[in-house]
């Protein structure tokens, strides 16, 4: 199984330079095509969390949807799952887009998902740069707890990261290309299955 070790940091301001660089994300149902280049790096203290996404995007689509969920659902976006276990029973979803709007639910294998759980304690922030944007975040270690997918005692736990990067085709329409860091192995492309998840190791 596929591991990323967090590190810890202390101080007011966070220090991405010091975090792991994790940048192996494929495009497992699209392996013709170059994956575009996405890092995700995270990292903990003694209160949260903290997670941030860098992406180059030379065609950003932005969804202008009237609600929050066709926003995100129809949007470049990238994504956080956290489980209790590879039962997942439950697993937690964060979607999030450029515009620091996230579609945040609580589900159950297979796709029983529940849109009405929310999750007040994410903090959000996103930033559009000409061809890159950047997502990021922190939940409370508190939280995670509460969702049961941080055990007290343990420092470690299920989690999967994923990029949905959509373009325009020449006559309008989009492609949609999903980029996970752990490939599933599926026919079809699809993060909510077991298999999606590798293991986020909180280090010192």
């Amino acid at each position: 199984m596929k591991r990323y070790s967090i590190r810890r940091t202390s101080g007011p301001t966070l220090d991405w330079s010091h975090a792991a660089s994790l940048t192996d994300f494929s495009l497992p149902w699209n392996a013709d095509l170059q994956p575009a280049f996405t890092e995700f790096r995270a990292l903990w203290d003694d209160d949260s969390l903290h997670f941030r996404f860098d992406c180059i995007d030379r065609d950003l689509v932005l969804d202008g949807s009237a609600t929050l969920k066709e926003r995100v659902l129809d949007s470049d976006r990238v994504e956080i799952f956290f489980t209790t276990d590879l039962s997942l029973a439950p697993y937690y979803g964060f979607e999030m887009s450029p515009r620091a709007e996230a579609l945040i639910y609580k589900a159950r294998h297979y796709r029983e998902i529940d849109f009405d759980w929310t999750c007040p304690t994410l903090k959000l922030a996103a930033e559009i740069r000409g061809e890159r944007y950047t997502v990021s975040g922190s939940l409370p270690l508190s939280t995670l707890r509460e969702m049961g997918v941080l055990q007290n005692d343990a420092h470690q736990l299920f989690a999967g990261v994923f990029r949905a990067d959509f373009y325009r085709e020449a006559d309008g329409s989009l492609r949609r290309l999903w980029m996970p860091w752990v490939d599933p192995r599926t026919e079809r492309p699809d993060f909510h299955v077991p298999s999606s998840f590798g293991v986020f190791d909180l280090v010192d």
